[in-house]
């Protein structure tokens, strides 16, 4: 057990990889592991990063690895290993000392597997946030023109209602431009919603009927940014404008048991359910996209069993159910 947590936190050291900022640590935990004179750990380009005094004879070692690429190399009581990734080498482990080259290349297999893991989560953390700018880039044009075309028109005839939908305007936009951290709380995305709300209302006017509720408990649970207003901008945009004399967007939130759940429901003219099957598959352009893009990003953070519910058909409008844990570890509101 002791070796497999000695691996674990390995892992942990080598999750910004051989020239991160704990590599000498892993180093270090490796040299423990193998009771080895010193350790060093090299990428494919700089020297290595070392626990314990440097070999005379790691350089030209390392050099011969990377060179062969599969090979490992030894002089004398010097061992150096490749660290494969895929089958690409990735980098060097030096090993100095009386150790037994099968507890080597076990270690050498750890560090390779720890790489491939952090490449993984660096992979999932570049699409996270490149499927957040994409929402963050949703803003319609059209919904912008109409808002600020609105607030100028209230100027004149009622300034102090254009003055509360200016600040209506930049609380809005300011949460969809946000950049700094990847969690919000729900009272945090609730903010932006009734923002948006407050705008919709003034342009649609008496077509557009809203009512929220929202359980005190579920205000403080973090969420990622844009989870929940972008449906709700669904429910206005695809549901209420689409139908003649308006119509109206409830939102509910509440707690059940260890959940957190949001619902927003629409009267409007709804979809063929294989349609609603086809969005959350992302297949498709505009909403639909956006409606994929939150469900791939809550799974990717909660797991398959959260995202978004499509409840909808033809003439009977939509409602959509988003479920996410009260309590995950790791997802903590900037």
């Amino acid at each position: 057990m002791a070796v497999l947590a000695v691996g674990s936190r390995v892992a942990e050291d080598l999750r910004d990889g051989l020239r991160g900022d704990r590599a000498v640590s892993a180093a270090r935990r490796l040299r423990g592991l193998l009771e080895a004179d010193a350790v060093g750990l090299a990428d494919l380009r700089d020297p290595p990063v070392w626990s314990g005094r440097p070999a005379e004879d790691a350089a030209e070692l390392v050099a011969h690895v990377r060179r062969d690429g599969h090979r490992a190399g030894r002089a004398g009581r010097v061992l150096a290993l490749p660290l494969q990734v895929r089958g690409e080498l990735a980098g060097v482990l030096v090993v100095v000392g009386d150790v037994r080259a099968a507890a080597a290349r076990q270690a050498a297999r750890w560090v390779g597997e720890a790489l491939v893991r952090g490449r993984l989560e660096s992979s999932a953390g570049a699409a996270e946030a490149a499927e957040l700018r994409a929402l963050r880039a949703e803003i319609s044009p059209h919904f912008v023109y109409n808002a600020l075309t609105t607030i100028g028109a209230f100027v004149g005839s009622d300034p102090d209602r254009a003055r509360d939908l200016i600040g209506d305007f930049a609380e809005y936009t300011r949460h969809n431009l946000a950049r700094r951290g990847e969690y919000t709380t729900v009272a945090g995305e609730f903010l932006a919603i009734e923002a948006y709300l407050a705008l919709a209302r003034a342009v649609l006017g008496d077509r557009l009927r809203v009512q929220v509720r929202i359980a005190p408990e579920v205000l403080p649970v973090a969420v990622p940014f844009l989870a929940l207003q972008p449906l709700v901008e669904n429910a206005v945009q695809h549901g209420v404008e689409r139908v003649e004399g308006g119509g109206s967007v409830q939102v509910s939130g509440e707690a059940q048991g260890t959940d957190c759940v949001i619902a927003v429901e629409d009267d409007g003219p709804g979809m063929d359910p294989e349609l609603a099957r086809a969005v959350l598959a992302g297949v498709g352009s505009g909403s639909g996209l956006a409606l994929a893009n939150v469900d791939r990003r809550l799974r990717a953070v909660y797991g398959p069993q959260y995202g978004l519910v499509i409840e909808t058909a033809e003439g009977a409008g939509t409602r959509i159910v988003v479920r996410v844990p009260r309590f995950q570890p790791g997802v903590v509101a900037s």
